[in-house]
């Protein structure tokens, strides 16, 4: 490794070394230094080649993103089954922060649009923004007006007074 032969370091002689200025004790201890490098070297390399690149290739999926499967939603848990809900609950939280991460991606993208763009981002970043209008307005349908701490159940009450505030007023729209 590194441009480095151990058979080029050994040829050459005490008479060589001289006419390129360098002195046989240098040679030596470079053909050590070369040994000691080689000998490190060689097991790391072997250990990374016969134990982790293995073990990584095997277990591919593990090292990257963490999946979580898919619970039951707190309206299909049973009333007084605690941990389902707090599965639910768990499960609202992350789809919560995935909701709140894309409209902050959308809204990011919005802003460079218009900076980028200047004074025709009007009709430039038209697209962008109706993405990020879309996904503000069906984020704020969903979590708008929660606490932070409120999770499923409160979600669902919410989503279910919403729904019956619309068939009773099918002429009026809320966005």
């Amino acid at each position: 490794m590194g441009g480095h032969d151990d058979t080029e370091a050994e040829c050459i002689d005490e008479s060589q070394s001289k006419n390129k200025g360098i002195s046989f004790t240098d040679l030596k201890v470079q053909n050590l230094a070369l040994g000691f490098f080689s000998a490190i070297d060689g097991t790391v390399t072997s250990f990374r080649e016969k134990v982790v690149l293995p073990l990584q290739s095997k277990n591919k999926e593990k090292f990257y993103h963490r999946r979580f499967n898919r619970v039951p939603t707190v309206d299909q848990c049973d009333y007084e089954d605690p941990v389902c809900i707090y599965e639910a609950d768990e499960q609202f939280y992350r789809d919560k922060l995935v909701d709140s991460n894309i409209v902050k991606i959308l809204r990011q993208r919005k802003i460079e649009c218009m900076a980028w763009e200047g004074p025709d981002s009007r009709y430039k970043c038209k697209k962008i923004e109706d993405e990020y209008e879309n996904a503000a307005t069906n984020w704020f349908i969903k979590y708008g007006e929660m606490r932070a701490t409120q999770g499923a159940i409160e979600a669902y009450m919410k989503q279910k007074h919403r729904l019956i505030w619309e068939r009773r007023n099918p002429d009026k729209k809320l966005h």
